[in-house]
């Protein structure tokens, strides 16, 4: 009896280019060029960073809810989070996200992230106690305090007078209230039994050489000089949030993602913070997907070292390794010198120019999937 191939493609975004799912197919459709009796099972996979609601709403066909809030300089926006009949999902992305701002605007001293805290306080309002949100691509610095606002927490300096909810404001907090009329007695009960889960990428601590400021900020606009107010600021907020009963977050892994997201989160509302990759692996059942393969392909656009750090790749490679798999992985550039995957495919090794790489993807890749051999 001939054993039929069975090949699971589950591949990360090509960003700026294709999506996982455009990426996933185009190399199946190389494959059954040579192997048309092959059993292949497509998983498109996300890592928590921006875009990941997308991929969920594409292939479970969420809710979308429509939203006006600010972004990440005051200003009134409309965008959208999706939900199910338990979940919402949020991505900081839709409301405080760099790609919201033009260049000259991008300043981590004076954006905030209010308008995340509005799109959860939206699906709070309308009974979904389970909040998943996505903090990649944030363009703020401010420790979650413009998403404590949003949800009727304020913030004091010495004088008692009431904070902007900014990055450089952080330095200045002497107190945190929660103010009871924001939103009522009602709220305040809802928001205790919500569950709220920080979905990132990174295990920074909040502040230092390898914290929230010194590492990102500079990529969101600050200087130099900046970067050392905004990490003094962070330094102040954990003590702040210490003094206050909240307890310290500087060695909470992830505290530091998304300019202090996780570790504002952490100590004001109690929120889990979970590596992106570990909720699509759950959300997905990928480890029986994997159990039922006998080849795995998986890729991203550029395959580097943060490709192992709670990416794509490196999680589906730390199961392939679990249960015995060899990992193909397919990719638009390969800037990793050693491996222990099966093979490594890129695309820059037939695409004569970065720009057509780009623009051609999907033919790359059929290409490069009808390529591919497999031994069973």
């Amino acid at each position: 009896m001939k054993n039929i191939l069975n090949i699971l493609i589950a591949p990360d975004k090509f960003k700026g280019s294709l999506s996982a799912q455009r990426v996933a197919e185009s190399i199946a459709v190389g494959i059954r060029k040579n192997y048309p009796d092959a059993r292949i099972e497509l998983q498109p996979m996300a890592d928590g960073g921006d875009g990941s609601i997308d991929l969920l709403n594409e292939l479970w066909k969420l809710t979308e809810h429509r939203v006006e809030v600010h972004d990440p300089l005051f200003r009134k926006i409309t965008t959208s989070y999706f939900s199910n009949e338990t979940d919402a999902f949020i991505e900081m992305a839709k409301a405080s996200s760099l790609a919201l701002l033009k260049e000259e605007e991008r300043n981590p001293m004076k954006t905030t992230s209010l308008g995340t805290g509005e799109l959860i306080l939206h699906a709070l309002q309308k009974g979904i106690k389970n909040i998943n949100l996505f903090i990649g691509g944030s363009a703020t610095n401010d420790a979650a305090i413009g998403i404590a606002t949003a949800l009727g927490y304020q913030f004091f300096d010495k004088n008692n007078k009431s904070l902007l909810p900014v990055g450089e404001n952080l330095l200045k907090v002497e107190s945190i209230k929660s103010n009871r009329s924001v939103h009522g007695d009602g709220f305040r009960q809802m928001l205790r039994h919500s569950k709220i889960k920080i979905i990132c990428d990174v295990n920074n601590p909040f502040f230092g050489e390898n914290g929230a400021a010194w590492v990102y900020a500079g990529q969101k606009g600050a200087s130099d000089l900046m970067i050392k107010k905004l990490d003094a600021g962070l330094k102040n907020m954990d003590a702040v949030f210490e003094n206050q009963g909240f307890g310290s977050v500087q060695h909470l892994p992830g505290a530091g993602a998304a300019g202090g997201i996780g570790g504002g989160m952490f100590a004001l509302f109690g929120a889990e913070l979970i590596q992106g990759i570990d909720l699509f692996i759950e959300r997905f059942d990928l480890e029986n997907k994997v159990i039922n393969a006998d080849f795995v392909i998986s890729g991203e656009g550029q395959l580097d070292f943060q490709s192992l750090q709670g990416k794509v790749v490196g999680g589906i490679s730390k199961l392939c390794k679990k249960y015995g798999k060899p990992l193909m992985v397919v990719c638009g550039q390969n800037k990793l010198t050693t491996t222990d995957f099966y093979e490594i495919k890129s695309i820059m090794e037939l695409a004569p120019s970065t720009e057509q790489a780009m623009n051609e993807a999907s033919v790359f890749l059929e290409e490069i999937g009808a390529r591919l051999r497999f031994k069973i």
